[in-house]
């Protein structure tokens, strides 16, 4: 039934409730635990109902989640799939007994209020998945607390080492030298602006709408005895009235401005920078066809983001008066990153589960199951972009005699 459902054979096996199996039993299984996970899939036969049936432990994985995803997505892009009928979907309801009133949504979906992108509905967007916990994601990441696509420059760095590299080749790309004040527009746990301080000599200021992570960067500050030269703020970026910084960075926090605000963001950046001064935006990409996350990413992991192709990023930063100077593409650097994450869940399960529950645990081995594959596969990208402000007699800041501009 699910391959006449299915419109082609399984590529993974199928373990129900009752000891009953389908398709190949000698690699990844679903394990479908009780009747409320198809109940879910009647009423949502897709990524949604899917993800509910796996967050709330309805639905398991045995063996490695990633590979039985990329055989899902392998049977997408051959067009071999068909979106079932709702007659067929019904009949197997049925004959399964799983007809009955929509199981409740996992408290751990995001239930937001208010128009898309005003800023209480940002900062509860944000909330929702950096507010987590400052322990939870001190156990995930490296040291520094980056999260974000790091740079691998040898098969034998580490996941500390590639993180120090991404933050260093930002810093170099905007030329900082001490005494430069630098602008940190999304700052998460401080690792850009900490960074900047103590290798640079810079003045460095971050802002970020997330309160736990705020907090962890004061702390920061202090140990690393740097209060006076590093500044973190609770503030929107549509809220900084500084006067222009010499340098700009932006690490991956434009997925989370929206379309329709995407040019009031370019247009800060712009007007927050003096002349001549650099960008640096670090930001995911993906393809004309899908725009978002996914209602997965969307629903539990990352409300209300939104990715572009880096054509389009690039056309917002040139219609706010910036010069695109160069775009580094680092899409294999996170499939190596993500990776990296995932198996540190997997080592610390139990501390993980311990800290942010089994749901929310298993909200991270989906994302980052699926993340890694999405950009091995190239179905979603991430680039730095380096871009200028032009002063009034037109220069842009870099020097014409020839000099390594972008240190890779």
């Amino acid at each position: 039934m699910a391959e006449r459902v299915l419109g082609a054979p399984l590529p993974i096996g199928i373990r129900a409730w009752d000891g009953s199996v389908a398709g190949p039993q000698d690699g990844t299984v679903l394990v479908i635990r009780s009747r409320d996970a198809l109940r879910r899939l009647v009423w949502r036969p897709d990524e949604l109902g899917l993800a509910r049936a796996y967050v709330s432990g309805e639905l398991d994985v045995e063996g490695d989640l990633a590979v039985g995803l990329s055989q899902i997505w392998g049977l997408v892009r051959r067009g071999v799939t068909r979106r079932p009928k709702v007659v067929e979907v019904a009949k197997l309801a049925l004959r399964l007994k799983v007809i009955g009133p929509n199981p409740d949504a996992p408290k751990e979906e995001a239930r937001l209020r208010g128009a898309l992108h005003t800023k209480s509905r940002d900062r509860d967007a944000i909330s929702h998945h950096y507010d987590l916990s400052n322990d939870f994601y001190r156990l995930v990441l490296d040291p520094s607390m980056a999260y974000s696509c790091a740079y691998f420059t040898s098969d034998e760095d580490s996941l500390a080492r590639a993180q120090h590299n991404k933050l260093d080749l930002v810093c170099r790309k905007l030329d900082l030298r001490p005494g430069m004040r630098l602008l940190d527009v999304g700052c998460g746990w401080g690792s850009m602006i900490i960074h900047a301080a103590k290798h640079y000599g810079v003045h460095a200021t971050g802002v970020t709408i997330s309160a736990q992570q705020r907090e962890h960067v004061l702390g920061r500050i202090e140990a690393e005895g740097l209060r006076g030269r590093v500044e973190v703020r609770l503030q929107d970026y549509r809220e900084v009235r500084d006067e222009p910084f010499d340098a700009i960075s932006t690490i991956e926090m434009g997925e989370h401005v929206g379309e329709r605000n995407y040019p009031e963001y370019a247009s800060a950046l712009h007007r927050l920078l003096k002349p001549e001064g650099r960008l640096l935006l670090q930001q995911m990409s993906r393809g004309r066809n899908a725009p978002g996350g996914g209602a997965f990413i969307e629903s539990y992991v990352a409300p209300d983001m939104h990715m572009r192709p880096v054509s389009q990023t690039t056309a917002f930063l040139e219609a706010a008066g910036l010069e695109i100077r160069d775009v580094h593409a680092l899409r294999e650097h996170y499939v190596w990153t993500v990776r990296a994450w995932a198996q540190t869940l997997e080592d610390r399960w139990d501390e993980v589960v311990a800290l942010v529950g089994e749901g929310q645990a298993r909200v991270w081995r989906l994302y980052l199951a699926g993340g890694a594959l999405t950009f091995e596969e190239g179905r979603m990208g991430v680039d730095q972009i380096l871009a200028v402000r032009r002063s009034e007699n037109g220069r842009s800041g870099m020097p014409l005699v020839r000099r390594e501009l972008v240190a890779r």
